[in-house]
């Protein structure tokens, strides 16, 4: 049984993590930390499990197997590396940290420690997202030219989004950070190595984070691929399209599913798939199998830091406003 200690309910997804912690047979909630002790006490009570005050007392304990870090993003560097150092394996919401320095920090403790480790990238769990990497593999696309993902809400016209959400200091950026990720680590995934990328930035509610966003990246393959992001959209939208020299796909919704179309085919008409892959385990349930079984994990150490190098490097461009190249 991996015993998970629940570090900070300060992300929106602390509440969801830990239900499939709860929910998978292998694993359970041990134990709450917080850097607000009121929030985190709360938190412990609704859950049945004890409240620890110092960080450094729960990572010592040895009931406590594993974290779960929810924290604030400008914490994790410093949670994760001292819960490393004290043999505890890690899930961590996304990103990972918000430069790459503090990103190879944490990375180094995991390997030294030799813990396991698994970030949320659920969007690649997907069966319409799995089905586009097989069937560009496949080259069913021809030469992918380019990609474009647009993922949205409405939290900051609605209202529904914790206030924190908007402090630079404690998220390091906004809308891109935040929900922008997922389009951010689904290029990367899809496309490889990224060559050069600019940024176009505003805020639409007047807040000191971007709430609408859209950044534009080049790989070394010549695909452009554009990631829109907004936290100011009217409801929710996951829409997603790859062009290519002998086909395209397209999603309107994951609700609606993919379409595809080829020069394989018959006629160049959009069509549904006849299948889609299942879906992958969830992110929570990849690790909590690593921890136990030891087995595979698909969103490690690797994926992370490419993730962090794409938003340090799209924050970059906006404050900087010019274009900004990768080593």
């Amino acid at each position: 049984m991996l015993r998970v200690a629940m570090l900070s309910r300060w992300h929106v997804h602390a509440d969801q993590y830990a239900r499939e912690i709860q929910a998978n047979s292998a694993a359970q909630v041990a134990a709450v930390w917080d850097e607000e002790a009121a929030r985190g006490k709360d938190w412990a009570d609704a859950l049945g499990v004890p409240f620890e005050a110092d960080l450094d007392a729960l990572l010592a304990r040895r009931d406590i197997d594993a974290v779960c870090v929810v924290t604030p993003t400008n914490m994790h560097r410093d949670v994760m590396v001292r819960a490393a150092n004290a043999g505890k394996h890690i899930f961590t919401e996304k990103v990972l940290a918000t430069t790459v320095a503090a990103g190879e920090a944490i990375a180094e403790a995991v390997r030294s420690n030799a813990v396991k480790f698994c970030i949320s990238f659920p969007r690649r769990t997907m069966p319409a997202i799995l089905y586009a990497k097989e069937a560009m593999d496949d080259g069913l696309f021809g030469r992918v030219t380019a990609v474009r993902v647009r993922i949205a809400h409405d939290g900051a016209v609605r209202g529904w989004l914790p206030e924190h959400f908007y402090d630079p200091e404690a998220c390091g950026g906004g809308a891109m950070m935040d929900l922008g990720a997922h389009g951010m680590y689904v290029c990367r995934w899809l496309l490889g190595k990224p060559k050069r990328l600019v940024s176009v930035f505003n805020t639409v509610t007047g807040r000191a984070v971007d709430d609408n966003t859209v950044t534009v990246i080049e790989f070394a393959s010549g695909a452009i691929a554009v990631n829109e992001t907004a936290f100011a959209s009217f409801g929710g939208a996951f829409t997603f399209e790859i062009d290519g020299t002998e086909g395209g796909y397209r999603m309107l919704s994951p609700a609606t599913g993919p379409e595809v179309r080829s020069k394989r085919f018959r006629d160049s008409k959009w069509r549904t798939p006849e299948r889609l892959p299942p879906a992958h385990a969830n992110p929570v349930d990849q690790w909590i199998a690593g921890c136990v079984e030891d087995a595979p994990i698909e969103f490690g150490l690797t994926e992370a830091l490419e993730l962090t190098e794409l938003m340090e490097h799209a924050y970059s461009a906006h404050r900087e406003g010019r274009g900004v190249s990768f080593g």
